[in-house]
């Protein structure tokens, strides 16, 4: 009796061990990981909406928003409630595991306009309404942070990603503040550079349905998709001055998206370059990888005279050595790289150089 009790006990605490990301503050701002999107038992999920508070603890996450859908929730026969009822049910939770719980829904209609979440609603029952537009406008009403879900869906847009006159009506009347670049395992450029043209903010999140380990392998080093969010406080107040602001950078897979004079700051947060060696013919840096993000370098336009790697990987939390040679006697310059991985607009990403 007492080994299967403390079996239990220990089992418990190992389900609740806390997994924090390792990923470095920026000056003045605090990095959140947040997930702004995912489902429960109450629209089309296959959770308790409290699993998704444990997942989200356990995964590091600081904030999460249960975002069920408002006009598909196939299980509402067998479970008969309002659309305020998920968040309220994880309230209690959310507390005890200091995860901020923030109020959202998702407003499901055809394409156009197609899928948007509301979050940072007051009542979600109100956007229960028969014209998509009377939706948009009580979530605006509302002051929420609305945000274009997966524009690149096959099952809503088969063929190309496309912009269409609806969302540049709602995006014109304010009913538009973010599009997800990344949901799930599906990444979308278009909607990076329609975010930088049309200055909305980037979002990435999981749109986990069922239970979370059975869309990544953790094992692996897997990971959901989400926003990293750089918020002056650790509060729902903070995060939404920061969505505003488009203060985000996304997190997906190995690829870390967002604006360049997000990344930039950033990626010097991530690395410390330091110079251990100089002679007349080579300089020698010591790189270091704190995080536990993957960080892919590639040589870009130099001066030939300088002699340095062509593509380099630094794995989380490790320790590199960089000799760049000097050729034709000269004494110095620019090693250029691109941190392919660091995505700052399609097929592009983040230039840098080391002066040497």
């Amino acid at each position: 009796m007492g080994v299967a009790l403390a079996a239990m006990c220990l089992m418990s605490a190992q389900a609740q061990r806390r997994n924090e990301i390792q990923v470095p503050n920026l000056n003045g701002y605090t990095t959140l990981k947040c997930d702004f999107h995912m489902h429960s038992v109450f629209s089309d999920g296959l959770v308790w909406p409290t699993v998704r508070l444990d997942e989200a603890y356990r995964e590091g996450l600081d904030a999460i928003s249960l975002t069920e859908h408002i006009e598909y929730r196939p299980h509402k026969k067998d479970i008969i409630a309002d659309h305020n009822r998920s968040y309220e049910l994880s309230q209690k939770q959310a507390k005890k595991l200091g995860i901020l719980l923030i109020r959202g829904s998702e407003i499901t209609r055809s394409m156009p306009p197609g899928h948007f979440n509301a979050i940072f609603l007051n009542d979600s029952n109100p956007l229960e309404q028969k014209a998509y537009k009377d939706a948009f406008n009580e979530a605006k009403k509302q002051g929420a942070f609305i945000f274009w879900n997966h524009p690149g869906w096959a099952r809503q847009q088969p063929d190309s990603t496309l912009w269409w006159p609806e969302h540049t009506q709602l995006y014109n009347d304010g009913c538009m503040h973010g599009i997800e670049v990344a949901n799930g395992g599906l990444f979308m450029p278009e909607a990076i550079q329609w975010c930088l043209d049309k200055n909305l903010t980037m979002i990435g999140t999981s749109d986990i349905h069922q239970p979370i380990q059975t869309d990544y392998d953790f094992s692996k080093g897997e990971h959901r998709t989400m926003t990293f969010v750089f918020a002056k406080e650790r509060s729902p107040e903070g995060i939404r001055e920061a969505l505003d602001n488009r203060r985000t950078a996304v997190y997906y897979r190995e690829l870390v998206i967002g604006r360049e004079e997000i990344l930039r700051p950033f990626f010097e947060k991530c690395v410390d370059i330091k110079e251990v060696k100089r002679t007349e013919k080579e300089v020698t840096f010591s790189v270091m990888n704190a995080t536990d993000l993957v960080l892919k370098l590639k040589k870009t336009a130099h001066d030939p005279s300088l002699v340095y790697f062509r593509e380099m990987t630094l794995k989380p939390h490790t320790q590199h050595t960089i000799s760049v040679k000097f050729d034709n006697g000269i004494k110095g310059g620019d090693c250029n790289f691109e941190v392919t991985n660091f995505i700052v607009a399609p097929d592009k990403g983040l230039d840098y150089t080391i002066k040497l």
